[in-house]
C-alpha cells in the first residue's frame, strides 16, 4: 500500500490494529525480548529504557569518541581506493561497539551501558519494572546492532555519494562547515554546540534519505479487520508500506528525482517522509544515526575533495537499500 493516510494508518497503528511484522529469521536472530518484537504496554516500556540512553542528552557522552573515529578514519583515505561503504561499516560498528557491546561476557563496555540505562531510566528506584533484565538487555544490543549499523552505514554512503553528484548542494554544506571551522580559536576540533548548528546538513540528509529511501518498505500485520481507502484488510494479512512511491510522489516532492535539500526548509505534511519511520515505532536511534553523520561529513568536507572511480547507479537489492559497487573513491586535500 502506499500513501500518507495508510502511512498514518499503518505507522500509528491506532487501537492496535496492526504490529510489527518480522520475518522468521529476524525473530530468531533478535530474541523474544527485542523491542522489535514488543507490543503495547511492553513495547512503550522497553522503548522508554532504550530512548533515554539514545537522547540528545543521553549521547554526550559518545561525542567525543565519535569525533576522534571519524578523524583517525579519514586519516586512512589519502593515496589509496576507499570503498566508502565499507569504510562506513567500519565506522558506525565501533561507534555502536563503544557504545554497547563487550567481547567479553562482563566487559567494562557492557557495564556501562547497563549503568547508562539506569541512570537515563525514570525513578530506576522504585521498583524493577525500571530495570532491563540481563535477557533484555542482551537482546536489545543485537537489535541496536542489527537496526543502527547498515542503515546509518547506508545513509552516510549515500550522502557521500549525492554529495559528489551536486556540486551546488556540496559548495553550500561545505561552506556551512568551513564557517563553524573558522570561528574556532587555536585549532580546536569540532565541539557538540556546533553538531547542533549545522541547519543546512541536516537538509541534506534528510533529502539523502528521501531520494534512496534506504528502508523501502514497512512491514505491518493486521490485528483487527479494517479498511484503508476502501481497501478492505483483514485481520492476519501482512500489509506493506511502500515507502519509495511515498518519498517520490511528484505531488508532494515537485520533481522528484532531482536533489533538492530546499524541500526541508518548510515543514513538510505528515506522513510525507519516512526517513526515520513514524508514529511510535519510529527509529529510537535517530539521534545517534544524526550525530554520526553530521561529525563525518564535517571533517570529510574541511578536508578533502573526492571522485569516484566509477559510475554505478544500481542499488544492492537487499532489505538496507545501498550502491552495489560499494563507492568507490579517491580523495584529494583541499
Amino acid at each position: 500500500m502506499t500513501g500518507r493516510e495508510a502511512a498514518k494508518i499503518l505507522l500509528t497503528g491506532k487501537d492496535g490494529i496492526v504490529s510489527l511484522n518480522l520475518f522468521y529469521a529476524g525473530k530468531q536472530v533478535l530474541g523474544p525480548t527485542s523491542l522489535l518484537q514488543q507490543t503495547g504496554e511492553a513495547h512503550k516500556r522497553l522503548r522508554r529504557l532504550i530512548a533515554e540512553p539514545l537522547s540528545v542528552d543521553g549521547l554526550k557522552k559518545y561525542f567525543q569518541f565519535i569525533n576522534n573515529l571519524a578523524i583517525e578514519t579519514l586519516d586512512q583515505w589519502p593515496g589509496r581506493t576507499v570503498l566508502v561503504h565499507e569504510e562506513a561499516s567500519t565506522f558506525t560498528l565501533k561507534v555502536i561497539g563503544n557504545m554497547i557491546m563487550s567481547l567479553e561476557p562482563t566487559g567494562e563496555e557492557q557495564e556501562k551501558f547497563r549503568a547508562n540505562f539506569k541512570k537515563h531510566c525514570k525513578d530506576t528506584s522504585e521498583g524493577e519494572d525500571d530495570k532491563l533484565t540481563d535477557t533484555q538487555l542482551k537482546d536489545n544490543i543485537l537489535t541496536l546492532l542489527v537496526a543502527g549499523h547498515d542503515t546509518t552505514t547506508a545513509a552516510l554512503t549515500w550522502v557521500i555519494k549525492f554529495l559528489e553528484e551536486n556540486p551546488a548542494a556540496l559548495e553550500r554544506l561545505r561552506e556551512e562547515h568551513m564557517e563553524i571551522q573558522g570561528s574556532r580559536k587555536n585549532g580546536s576540533s569540532l565541539t557538540w554546540s556546533e553538531i547542533n548548528n549545522m541547519p543546512y546538513t541536516t537538509k541534506v540528509i534528510n533529502e539523502t534519505l528521501r531520494i534512496a529511501t534506504i528502508l523501502p518498505w514497512f512491514s505491518r500485520k493486521a490485528a483487527l479487520d479494517f479498511e484503508i481507502d476502501g481497501c478492505k484488510i483483514k485481520k492476519g494479512w501482512s500489509i506493506n508500506l511502500d515507502v519509495v512511491s511515498i518519498h517520490h510522489d511528484p505531488a508532494v516532492f515537485p520533481d522528484p528525482l532531482k536533489f533538492d535539500p530546499s524541500r526541508f526548509d518548510e515543514p513538510l505534511k505528515p506522513f510525507s517522509f519516512l526517513g526515520f519511520g513514524s508514529g511510535p515505532r519510529m527509529c529510537p536511534g535517530i539521534n545517534l544515526a544524526k550525530l554520526e553523520i553530521l561529525v563525518f561529513i564535517h571533517h570529510l568536507v574541511c578536508r578533502y575533495k573526492w571522485s569516484p572511480l566509477e559510475k554505478d547507479d544500481s542499488v544492492q537489492p537487499t532489505v538496507v537499500r545501498m550502491p552495489r559497487n560499494k563507492y568507490p573513491i579517491i580523495v584529494k586535500p583541499l
